[in-house]
């Protein structure tokens, strides 16, 4: 039986897609198993408590979606241990901050055997204040104090590793390289919008020199940030093709 992993953000009352997407994992029959965010929350107030920074807030050595990537990888064991699940068909999705975590977690670890990205930004882009990898809790951090949470300006300059990989020209499809050639496809809302196909392509190249196709796709169904029934249930659609 194949499993799903998936990680949201809270989810607030009126956010009724994100508990229809459980909703149709469960009556699939698939066991799931939800990230708990509280655990690795990415707010500044919940640091001093949050597994994101090794050895330590104070003194970190790796950067926090790293450390994402690690957690999910825990939980990929969790799963895998269960009798009625078979480990080469467990999948990963995720939302917004989610998004980025399952993003990161998939290519780095490739016992995810699919996985989707729903709108966490999947490269570099300053423009976009939700594409936000400069912030400490992503791939900018240093020792607090920290920089006022937002878009980089002058007066509000990013930190850490963030722009040096900027510097050297660096903008995440490198990274999604590396999930060549297990699936994945990208949940396209206002962050992740039809133009990240000009990334999204250099993947399509990796996979056709390993002599594969069809293994990157990308929705654009929705124009908001939030998934919708359709974008829910063309994920859902990925996984059931991709892992049954």
């Amino acid at each position: 039986m194949s499993a799903h992993l998936y990680g949201l953000p809270k989810t607030p009352p009126d956010w009724g897609c994100r508990s229809l997407l459980r909703l149709q994992i469960g009556k699939s029959g698939l066991p799931a198993n939800r990230l708990l965010p509280s655990a690795f929350s990415p707010r500044p107030a919940n640091a001093p408590t949050s597994g994101l920074y090794y050895p330590s807030l104070h003194n970190a050595t790796v950067q926090p979606l790293s450390m994402l990537g690690y957690a999910a990888a825990n939980a990929w064991f969790v799963l895998s241990n269960f009798k009625e699940v078979n480990e080469s068909r467990i999948g990963i999705m995720g939302l917004s901050f989610g998004g980025k975590w399952a993003m990161f977690a998939s290519c780095l670890f490739d016992k995810f055997a699919a996985a989707v990205w729903s709108d966490g930004g999947i490269v570099f882009d300053e423009k976009r204040e939700n594409v936000n990898y400069w912030e400490p809790w992503y791939l900018g951090y240093y020792p607090q104090p920290w920089r006022t949470r937002g878009l980089i300006t002058p007066d509000n300059p990013a930190g850490g590793v963030y722009p040096r990989l900027v510097r050297e020209g660096y903008d995440l499809h490198e990274l999604h390289a590396l999930m060549a050639p297990r699936p994945f496809l990208v949940s396209g809302g206002s962050e992740d919008t039809k133009e990240r196909w000009v990334p999204l392509n250099h993947s399509v190249a990796v996979n056709r020199m390993l002599g594969f196709n069809n293994r990157v796709g990308m929705t654009n169904d929705r124009a908001e940030h939030l998934p919708t029934t359709l974008s829910n249930e063309r994920a859902y659609l990925f996984f059931d093709y991709f892992l049954k």
